[in-house]
């Protein structure tokens, strides 16, 4: 792993809320075209754009991401994002902040979203076990993924369902509703702030009339390699937490992005 991300992980977490729910798969694959209309969390200012092809098991995925998080700990963001299912099929909203602190967890979007069912890495494993392959995940504030890969029936048979739902994660201390809010324990690993384990973007995965694929990387992004590699896997089963090095707690702070 690049050592400038000074990011270990950590044992794998027992969160049954964010746990992936088993699903009998279905015939149908859920063939055609599908797009995702993101939603802004806490405060996130941040944008993305995502389609996809599906063709019996075969996903081509294209996701162009802007004005996230630039930096952590000195080092580029790494934002991990994910098809999650399983649950109600859609995005947390403010109502859902169980606490109030202006921040929603990933704990408290769990019973809208559910578990992750697929990992949107730059390449390798896209099983729930890759959810937090740090090497994987898109760096800095601007990227774009861009791959195809084979599908797993309990993703297939939510995006036939209509519950399955693409979550980004990582957000921006700068936009945080407070330093305070942000550097609070996280609710997956209290060594870490909530703010980087939480979702930054949400969007339901709905049919598209579009017959084409966007092509290229967003002008401002960050192309991310599309190799097959299986590189290291930091396996989180479920669950989502950006590790803490050795013997320290993350502090990070507004001025964040000063640091890139």
């Amino acid at each position: 792993m690049n050592k400038n991300l000074r990011l270990l992980a950590v044992p794998t977490l027992a969160l049954g809320m964010v746990a992936m729910a088993g699903a009998p798969a279905m015939a149908d694959h859920a063939n055609g075209s599908y797009t995702v209309d993101f939603q802004q969390l806490s405060g996130t200012t941040g944008t993305a754009t995502f389609a996809m092809d599906i063709d019996d098991k075969t996903a081509t995925v294209n996701l162009q991401v802007s004005g996230l998080g630039e930096t952590f700990m000195d080092a580029p963001y790494p934002h991990v994002q994910h098809i999650h299912g399983g649950a109600q099929g859609t995005c947390p909203t403010m109502a859902d902040d169980a606490d109030g602190d202006g921040i929603l967890s990933t704990t408290e979007g769990a019973a809208a979203y559910g578990g992750i069912q697929t990992t949107l890495g730059t390449s390798g494993d896209t099983s729930p076990a890759a959810g937090l392959n740090l090497e994987l995940a898109g760096q800095g504030g601007n990227y774009s993924i861009e791959r195809t890969f084979e599908m797993n029936a309990e993703t297939l048979d939510a995006i036939e369902a209509g519950t399955a739902v693409v979550v980004i994660h990582g957000l921006d201390p700068a936009t945080s509703s407070s330093e305070e809010a942000f550097n609070a324990p996280s609710d997956l690993e209290p060594s870490l702030p909530l703010g980087a384990t939480s979702p930054a973007l949400c969007g339901v995965v709905t049919a598209s009339q579009m017959g084409e694929m966007p092509e290229g990387g967003a002008d401002t992004g960050v192309a991310q390699s599309t190799s097959n590699n299986n590189m290291g896997m930091l396996a989180l089963g479920g669950g989502l937490v950006l590790a803490a090095a050795v013997g320290g707690t993350y502090v990070v702070r507004r001025n964040a992005a000063d640091n890139a």
